[in-house]
């Protein structure tokens, strides 16, 4: 990664306007995504998580204590059955990535998500001085070969009476984040009490080749449910208003991680960045995990990486995570224009505008002042609005601001996703993050 970064002329250059690779293997619509987003919301929505995250197995008597040095949760009262979302940052407390973390047996786990994270986790376990197993598989809608497990999970309001009528024996009462192993239809399989979309809802997973069974099976006694398949585009867009931002750049150009970046593979690297904004400072892109919005699962009874910055910025973050709620009116002139004379705006493919792995684009104060970014986007028609998910100044941050998205792409770009059009600025306000209540 070093070396295709320095030929690059730096890594924004390598980086800047790739667009995005296949995200997964799944249709982007498997009925209508307008149905595919109101499942969720009310009935039960499956999705097949299967193909677009990387897996990370860790294994050996030092693995917690592996864990426990590069990443920021607490590991202390943790056990087999017990899950987490993992989060992991760089010696300057800058945020790398996360996953969901799982503890399988007494030293051995799994987290799966994406390759940032495990990335810097194998990398550590390779040249460290920890005895542990480390693997990692990437993600399977690249290989050529078919994953190790399907992940399927099921949300919304009839989700638990979905689950119970497919299991064998009565559900068990696990609480949220907590998993075990049932019986479905006599098959071993694993489940996550779970949820998307603020909804409850189970994440599932077994050996891959009993994948298409396992999906039958929910499927068909799903139907009196209305159950719905998401396709590739409704399952990216609950982000919106669970909160959650999927990716970001991975500060792992930074000091201290020189040795990192010479390991570092360039196929297990790269991403895309995109959007209105647009540095030759790759830190201008990173945020903290404080500002991401985990806060709340940083421990600092553990001297681990980044803790020092960290704990610095505890309590009084320059940043803070919102989301946006665009303008209807200024939105609807996107699409206005492309019945006008003259030059369009950057057209929105809904329900999940996308044409980079890493989108910023710029937010303004009333004088023209960034201010923050808008980072990933989706339509929601439960909700009849378009949402981002930002990261604002903490001035900026309270409920009911205006500010103002800068929506397209600098005149430069080389990005063939992206058509030529001139920049639009939507009106937005801020709002919480989460935007609905939680319901898991």
């Amino acid at each position: 990664m070093a070396q295709a970064s320095e030929k690059a002329g730096g890594p924004v250059e390598l980086m800047r306007d790739l667009g995005i690779a296949k995200f997964t293997k799944v249709p982007d619509e498997i009925t209508n995504w307008i149905e595919e987003q109101r499942s969720w919301r009310e009935s039960v929505a499956l999705a097949d998580q299967s193909y677009h995250m990387t897996d990370h197995y860790v294994e050996g008597p030092d693995a917690l204590d592996l864990y426990r040095d590069y990443a920021v949760n607490s590991f202390e009262n943790t056990e087999p059955g017990k899950a987490k979302q993992l989060v992991v940052a760089n010696p300057n407390g800058k945020f790398i990535g996360d996953a969901i973390w799982f503890h399988l047996e007494e030293d051995k786990f799994l987290s799966v998500g994406g390759a940032a994270a495990h990335n810097w986790l194998q990398y550590q376990a390779e040249t460290g001085d920890y005895d542990v197993e480390a693997e990692m598989q990437p993600r399977p809608v690249t290989m050529d070969e078919d994953p190790t497990y399907y992940r399927y999970q099921v949300q919304g309001p009839n989700a638990y009476d979905l689950m119970e009528e497919v299991a064998d024996e009565p559900l068990p009462d696990l609480g949220f984040f907590n998993h075990t192993t049932i019986s479905i239809q006599g098959h071993d399989v694993n489940i996550l009490r779970h949820g998307m979309a603020g909804e409850a809802g189970y994440e599932f997973w077994g050996p891959y080749g009993e994948g298409e069974e396992i999906k039958e099976i929910f499927m068909s006694a799903g139907e009196e449910y209305d159950i719905r398949h998401l396709g590739a585009e409704s399952y990216q867009t609950p982000n919106a208003i669970l909160g959650w931002i999927p990716i970001v750049v991975p500060a792992i150009w930074d000091e201290g991680m020189e040795d990192y970046l010479e390991w570092l593979d360039v196929g297990d690297g790269l991403l895309s960045i995109g959007g209105s904004f647009e540095s030759d400072d790759i830190t201008d892109y990173y945020f903290t995990p404080t500002e991401l919005g985990y806060g709340h699962i940083i421990n600092f009874d553990h001297d681990f990486c980044g803790s020092e910055a960290l704990e610095a910025e505890a309590g009084d973050p320059d940043r803070k995570k919102v989301t946006l709620v665009w303008d209807d009116d200024d939105v609807i002139d996107v699409f206005a224009s492309l019945f006008s004379e003259g030059p369009t705006k950057k057209f929105m493919r809904f329900p999940h505008p996308r044409a980079s792995a890493c989108h910023y684009d710029q937010v303004l104060d009333e004088s023209g002042e960034r201010v923050g970014f808008s980072t990933d986007k989706s339509y929601i028609y439960n909700q009849r609005e378009f949402l981002s998910l930002g990261v604002v100044d903490s001035e900026y941050a309270e409920p009911g601001t205006e500010v103002t998205v800068l929506w397209g792409e600098p005149e430069d770009n080389d990005n063939d996703r992206v058509e030529r059009h001139e920049m639009a600025e939507i009106t937005a306000t801020v709002a919480p993050a989460p935007y609905t209540e939680d319901s898991r």
